[in-house]
């Protein structure tokens, strides 16, 4: 076989058995090649064989064949089957060989979508029929089990059956591993970037490092503290030999005239601690505090929410805490600026709102991040996590700017100047609204990263 095949299992039955399985399948491989062997111990020339996974035979299996003879074509369908038909075989007693089948099995690792086989059979028959076949199992489980059964026969001594990994481009090129959006090295490291939910597996045990980010939080209306950054969280040397759920969080949801930001989504990779979403920013229209979160919410103007006016508190290890609104009179207010990963969010004064607590460029045990974001393509000028700007009562040149590594800006409340979102895939907190409408509403904050690197 090519050199992209690893061999998985293969058997060669020295009597005849009932039914086949092939299990334990490894989940480091992109798609599966079943080769078949086969004759059976009845005699006849179409002898059917059925293929399950995972043990499963309820009705979720179907089936579309084409075959031909050289004479005549043919096509049928078989739906809410309880298998999979993948062929015929010759009896042993025959002089005819045995029947040949190869199957590919598309994406069979993943947990996301349906499996699909793609099938081709040469029946060795005096019939000389081959066909081609699409099947398709309605389940999106992995697949960790083939079971190949004669339809009303046993397979006869001597049929073999051998199962191949073929793995993704990226391990073929000389990845260890497999997964993520984005696949890179620098000459030191590989590093798998997943700007959405995946999954991570090695192909042999590794020592990696995790660098996981949080979903940025959201700004609140009118005149509100920005969003604060997704927690930001290192891992090194977590030894690695199976496959990992990378659980990637969303930005929280900007929404007009709600009041109050909302909190990022968590960043989860496998079982390591969780980096916390970024907290939301506090609005001026209700007395609610502001969020905590991996960094805390910016605080609202005093004026209608003293409640609001201290920013939320970052989680320790991960982020900072939200900057204080300004506590003023009506026609004088501000935001404070959401904490970053780097450094706290700004306090208001006055009309001038917060500016977002600046991201970082280097983490515990990574170091200087520029390196790596340059390679996967991510993070702004080097930096991540930045939190956002506070809206504000007064004009443009009042409202706060986001922090570094992707913060929003805050809100005007003369329509000049609308909220920014968080930039995604950096974790960073988006702008908080201002006044006068829809435009000064406060948008998402940015969604969260993971990135697994080692050796190369």
């Amino acid at each position: 076989m090519p050199t992209t095949y690893t061999p998985l299992a293969t058997t060669t039955l020295g009597s005849s058995q009932a039914s086949v399985t092939l299990s334990v399948i490894s989940g480091a491989y992109t798609d599966l090649v079943l080769v078949i062997s086969a004759q059976g111990t009845t005699a006849g020339n179409d002898q059917d064989i059925n293929m399950t996974f995972n043990s499963d035979t309820g009705s979720n299996y179907s089936r579309t064949r084409l075959y031909g003879n050289g004479t005549s074509a043919l096509s049928t369908r078989d739906s809410n089957a309880s298998s999979i038909t993948i062929g015929n075989m010759p009896a042993a007693s025959s002089s005819l060989g045995a029947g040949n089948s190869v199957v590919q099995i598309n994406n069979y690792s993943n947990s996301t979508t349906n499996k699909t086989a793609l099938i081709r059979t040469n029946t060795a028959s005096t019939y000389g029929t081959v066909f081609a076949i699409v099947g398709l199992w309605r389940s999106t489980a992995a697949i960790t089990s083939i079971t190949l059964t004669p339809a009303a026969n046993s397979f006869a001594a001597g049929s073999t059956f051998s199962l191949y990994g073929i793995a993704s481009a990226a391990v073929v090129s000389g990845a260890k591993a497999t997964g993520g959006d984005v696949v890179a090295t620098d000459g030191t490291y590989w590093y798998h970037a997943f700007r959405t939910s995946g999954t991570f597996t090695p192909s042999s045990t590794l020592s990696c490092d995790v660098l996981v980010v949080a979903g940025g939080g959201s700004g609140g209306w009118p005149y509100s503290g920005g969003g604060g950054a997704g927690g930001v969280i290192a891992f090194s040397a977590q030894s690695l030999s199976t496959a990992q759920t990378v659980t990637v969080g969303g930005g929280g949801a900007g929404a007009y005239n709600t009041g109050n930001g909302q909190q990022g989504s968590n960043s989860v990779f496998g079982s390591l601690t969780s980096a916390v979403g970024g907290g939301g920013g506090v609005g001026d229209s209700t007395a609610t505090t502001a969020r905590n979160g991996g960094s805390g919410g910016g605080g609202s103007a005093y004026s209608r929410n003293i409640a609001g006016n201290t920013g939320g508190t970052g989680t320790t290890g991960q982020g900072n805490n939200g900057g204080t609104g300004s506590p003023s009179s009506y026609t004088n207010e501000g935001g404070g600026g959401g904490g970053g990963a780097g450094a706290v969010g700004s306090n208001a004064t006055g009309t001038n709102s917060g500016n977002g607590g600046a991201g970082t460029n280097s983490v515990t045990n990574w170091g200087a991040l520029s390196g790596v974001l340059t390679t996967t393509g991510l993070g702004v000028s080097g930096f991540i996590a930045g939190g956002g700007g506070g809206g504000t009562n007064g004009v443009a040149a009042n409202a706060g700017n986001g922090g570094s590594g992707g913060g929003g800006r805050g809100a005007s409340n003369d329509g000049t100047r609308e909220s920014e979102a968080g930039t995604m895939n950096t974790g960073s907190g988006s702008g908080g609204g201002g006044a006068g409408g829809a435009p000064a509403s406060p948008k998402n904050g940015g969604s969260g990263i993971i990135i697994v690197r080692y050796p190369v």
